[in-house]
């Protein structure tokens, strides 16, 4: 049986070969589902090509934000996609600063529910969308 001994320094020169990508942050989003159900879960942050994109999975339901230049607009993307769905009530906040456990230091954002569609308006969709349904 061999031992191989791994100095810091060759640490250092492989880690500097390899592209790490950036260390993204972890978010927490809390409210009501689409059956006014409470929920709580973490929204991972993704960086891709100089774009983040928040990633959410609850229960059967897995959300990915559009790509943004910023988590703040990735994370903004997900709660619209989120309040679109029937999602209401929604708050935000950071729950990891990259590798470092935040807990409960940071304050809730709240995010809230869109305005109501005007009945009518909601009607005509409807209609429109039975008379000609979305081609998948």
């Amino acid at each position: 049986m061999h031992h191989v001994k791994i100095s810091s320094s060759n640490l250092k020169s492989n880690t500097n070969l390899m592209s790490l990508p950036p260390s993204t942050n972890t978010y927490e989003i809390a409210g009501l589902d689409d059956l006014e159900r409470g929920f709580n879960r973490q929204v991972e942050m993704n960086h891709l090509e100089g774009h983040y994109q928040a990633n959410f999975r609850y229960e059967k339901l897995l959300l990915s934000a559009d790509p943004q230049v910023t988590e703040a607009e990735a994370l903004l993307n997900l709660i619209a996609q989120l309040h679109k769905k029937g999602y209401t009530q929604l708050r935000s906040r950071l729950h990891f600063r990259g590798n470092t456990y935040l807990g409960t230091q940071e304050l809730w954002k709240e995010h809230p529910d869109p305005e109501p569609e005007n009945p009518f308006t909601q009607l005509v969709g409807w209609i429109r969308d039975w008379w000609d349904p979305p081609r998948l």
